[in-house]
């Protein structure tokens, strides 16, 4: 089974890999239904889900009658005005057929325009306290994509008391100096206040560009067994973050089992072995 850790101060022990419910944006109920006999194979007891991915939230709420107790349960809002989040929040609770989330947060906030209308007076923030209030979610939390999301998490972290946040975490956006100063900063802060880090963009290996992908995600993942197992067991080598899982449900499987043999993080040189060998390049360019 996964190994557990203490999801930031929710005192819930979630698996360190979480699953990556991007994945379910456009398969089968069936298809949804085998992904969730793996989860519970490999211990898998968190789910990451959001409004905008496609059937996702209903792949997953037809679950909820039998095993809500058996997950810890997220889901996510791109709208940024206090009606429309709390207007998307009463929709994904009825898709996801639960009366209460675990987490709820705002996705890909890190445009500045967008930010300044969400995390103020009559912005999305209010939708999500009162939510807190009312007992609809347990806790916040807040994503980003792209090269600017360890700042601008700094910053919503300076303004609200999230309890969790997310964004892009792999060896070779480390090597990128501005993304890893900031990040470490995020760390150390999340650190201190015991607000859970989760991470995404573990198996990527660059962008599309032109070529059409044969995967479920908007880049081209790693997909050999060794580089996979290279790339998860250097995320998970950080004791400090969780590993969202990579949106393709046909590629979960090889993650979830580095995962569960918790192997040993590589070294330097096996990474940049792997850089060479399978040509990986940096997803978000400056």
């Amino acid at each position: 089974m996964i190994s557990l850790k203490r999801f930031g101060r929710s005192g819930y022990n979630s698996s360190r890999t979480i699953f990556g419910a991007a994945a379910f944006s456009s398969v089968t109920q069936n298809e949804a239904n085998r992904t969730l006999d793996l989860l519970l194979k490999y211990g898998v007891n968190h789910i990451d889900t959001a409004a905008s991915y496609g059937e996702s939230e209903l792949r997953i709420g037809r679950w909820m009658k039998e095993f809500r107790n058996q997950f810890f349960l997220a889901t996510k809002t791109g709208k940024r005005t206090y009606k429309d989040a709390k207007e998307e929040l009463y929709r994904s609770l009825e898709r996801l057929n639960v009366d209460k989330i675990d987490l709820w947060q705002m996705h890909f906030l890190v445009n500045q325009q967008e930010w300044d209308i969400a995390m103020h007076a009559g912005g999305a923030i209010d939708a999500f306290l009162e939510a807190k209030e009312e007992g609809l979610v347990s806790y916040i939390g807040v994503t980003g994509h792209g090269l600017t999301a360890p700042v601008m998490h700094i910053r919503s972290l300076e303004l609200y008391d999230f309890d969790s946040v997310l964004l892009p975490y792999n060896d070779i956006l480390m090597q990128n100096i501005d993304y890893s100063t900031e990040f470490n900063k995020l760390v150390k802060k999340c650190t201190e206040r015991n607000i859970a880090i989760q991470t995404i963009k573990s198996i990527c290996k660059a962008p599309l560009g032109d070529k059409q992908s044969k995967h479920a995600v908007w880049y081209d993942p790693l997909v050999q067994d060794k580089a996979i197992e290279h790339a998860v067991a250097w995320v998970l080598g950080n004791p400090d973050v969780f590993l969202n899982t990579v949106g393709d449900i046909h590629l979960l499987e090889k993650v979830l089992l580095t995962a569960e043999k918790k192997v040993l993080p590589p070294g330097d040189e096996i990474m940049q072995s792997d850089i060479d060998k399978y040509k990986i390049r940096p997803l978000f360019i400056e």
